[in-house]
């Protein structure tokens, strides 16, 4: 589902007081008198989708101007998911836009219920809309949306070429960014490469182990206090066993003191179990106090005082201290961190070889990218050459036989998102005349039938779905007239198009047709809009002929019109919109 306008309601803008635009589909016109505010139809739309705030535009009296825009949109489409980003709402598929202007001067804006920056009505108006008059900033003529738009014009034949020259134009973007970065930090690269050679050089020098660091610090606490550790075992020992070499006269040790209570409870222990229990526990703890005595003995034995290997044990003790301070709290984390550097270096080392190989793609890939650029600048001059004979034929049949368009596809020597090609579509209003730029080359009314006819051929390839022109049929009359009309309502077939005229051969041609009418109170003028019926439009159309609504004359001119307009429209809709 194509978005389209569906209403839109004006309040204190220029004569306008209060005003409510119905807007059909297809192709619908605003005429009214000179003076009644047709003008500000299409100012009203202009400021609804982003235009510049003019506080002199503001209704004499009124605080501010206000338009507001119903729009129908696709609830899933990217309109709605925009709006939805911004915070604002699509409801059922309807989306409101609010645009105001203070006669100070401030503006504000309104998006799905959401207040935005003025701004964000401009971008989102560049998948919405085309204005085209005298004072609108033209969306064709923006150098990007013009070579879109001719990418577009050229079809299929280009779409192709240009997705397999958008994807190496990526990889190429990758493979460059990539060497930028390994190239461009070679000092950093090999200070990083040296220091941690370093690091590794003094691990491997050392060669810790896991946990030998808390081991050897063990160690060496034995070490340093045998004497001490050797007197306390010895001690102990003969406090438990008694010493043999020692005269015990006083000292009983613990093992006797043990026998001694064991033997007064093994006299009496038949005469209670209780007691009897006791004096097995008695036996239990001498078994367990020799056994502790016996292992005393045996470690007092094995303390040996060893200065040579304790300073052996503080000299590697020193040398695994000075790496936990640079590499980490153990021996473990340093060992951690060997194996790390170890694999950034591998990596640093590689970089080399790395580059040789990301130098030799990136060759392969300009040559793919220049072969492809060439190949769309081929299809897009062709493709040029065909827009500017359509629309130069266009434009003979809206009164502007002498007037040429072309498109210049240029090269800017450097690779971009989608080729080498800059496209510019240019006009040489008469013979003799430079082709320029659509913006120099065309005055306002010029200007707005170019754009119709650029829009009629591009009719389809162009995704804008609502077209709005202004002063289109500026100096023309007769049969350039019905032309026009001719081709606006061909363009509405595949877009609502808005337009607003003086001349009854365009009137004719529409779906809908609104006037605007003025009612004069003193000095104040009043502006509205009506939806004429068929009679209506027979009456405005004699006026627009004749500038009486009444006359006869007009009357029956303008009843050949509509149904010289109606039977066109029938013909195109029965052959498939395919007539001329």
């Amino acid at each position: 589902m194509r978005p389209r306008v569906e209403e839109v309601r004006i309040q204190g803008l220029g004569v306008i007081d209060e005003a409510v635009l119905p807007l059909s589909p297809g192709l619908t016109v605003v005429t009214g008198e000179t003076g009644a505010g047709k003008t500000m139809v299409v100012t009203g739309l202009g400021l609804l989708f982003g235009g510049r705030a003019d506080p002199a535009k503001v209704r004499p009296g009124a605080e501010r101007a206000t338009v507001e825009g119903t729009l129908i949109v696709d609830p899933e489409g990217p309109v709605a998911r925009q709006v939805a980003d911004l915070g604002g709402q699509v409801e059922d598929g309807t989306l409101i836009i609010t645009r105001t202007v203070s006669a100070e001067g401030r503006s504000r804006a309104w998006l799905g219920g959401r207040a935005v920056p003025v701004g964000t009505l401009t971008y989102l108006a560049d998948d919405l809309v085309a204005v085209h008059g005298q004072m609108d900033q033209q969306r064709l003529l923006q150098p990007a949306r013009q070579r879109e738009a001719l990418d577009r014009y050229a079809g299929e034949e280009l779409q192709g070429p240009l997705r397999a020259y958008r994807q190496a134009y990526r990889r190429h973007r990758e493979v460059t960014e990539l060497l930028e970065e390994l190239t461009g930090r070679q000092r950093e690269r090999a200070q990083e490469a040296e220091m941690l050679r370093f690091g590794l050089e003094e691990i491997e020098k050392v060669g810790p182990k896991p946990g030998e660091d808390a081991e050897l610090k063990e160690e060496a606490e034995r070490l340093a206090h045998a004497d001490a550790l050797r007197t306390a075992a010895t001690t102990a020992h003969a406090a438990l066993l008694g010493d043999p070499m020692a005269s015990t006269d006083g000292f009983p040790d613990v093992v006797s003191l043990l026998g001694q209570a064991r033997s007064a409870l093994d006299s009496v222990r038949g005469y209670d179990p209780a007691l009897a229990s006791i004096a097995d526990r008695l036996a239990e703890a001498g078994y367990l106090i020799s056994d502790l005595a016996t292992e005393l003995a045996s470690y007092a034995e094995s303390v040996d005082a060893d200065p040579l290997r304790l300073a052996a044990v503080q000299e590697r003790i020193a040398a695994l201290n000075g790496l936990t301070r640079k590499y980490g709290p153990d021996a473990a984390a340093v060992l951690e961190w060997a194996e790390r550097a170890a694999a950034r270096l591998a990596e640093l080392e590689g970089d080399d070889e790395r580059i040789d190989e990301l130098r030799r793609e990136q060759e392969e890939l300009t040559a793919r990218l220049a072969e492809l650029a060439a190949e769309l600048t081929a299809i897009r001059t062709a493709a040029a050459e065909r827009f500017g004979r359509a629309v130069t034929e266009e434009l003979a049949a809206l009164a502007m036989p002498h007037a040429r368009v072309s498109v210049a596809v240029t090269q800017t020597g450097e690779f971009g998102p989608h080729g080498v090609d800059e496209v510019e579509i240019r006009l040489a209003a008469h013979p003799g005349a430079p082709p320029l730029p659509l913006a120099k080359g065309a005055s306002g009314g010029e200007l707005s039938r170019v754009m119709l006819a650029i829009e009629v051929v591009f009719a389809g390839a162009d995704p804008v779905p609502t077209f709005v022109f202004d002063e289109v049929d500026a100096g023309v009359g007769g049969k350039a007239a019905v032309e026009i009309g001719r081709r606006l309502a061909r363009l509405a077939r595949t877009a609502q198009v808005i337009v607003v005229t003086h001349l009854a051969q365009v009137a004719a041609f529409a779906d809908q047709h609104l006037v605007v009418e003025k009612s004069g109170d003193g000095r104040v003028v009043r502006s509205g809009v009506v939806v004429l019926d068929q009679e209506g439009r027979a009456r405005e159309l004699s006026r627009m002929l004749a500038g009486l609504e009444d006359s006869e004359l007009g009357r029956a001119h303008a009843a050949e019109l509509l149904e010289i307009a109606a039977a066109e429209k029938a013909a195109w809709a029965e052959s498939g919109g395919t007539a001329a």
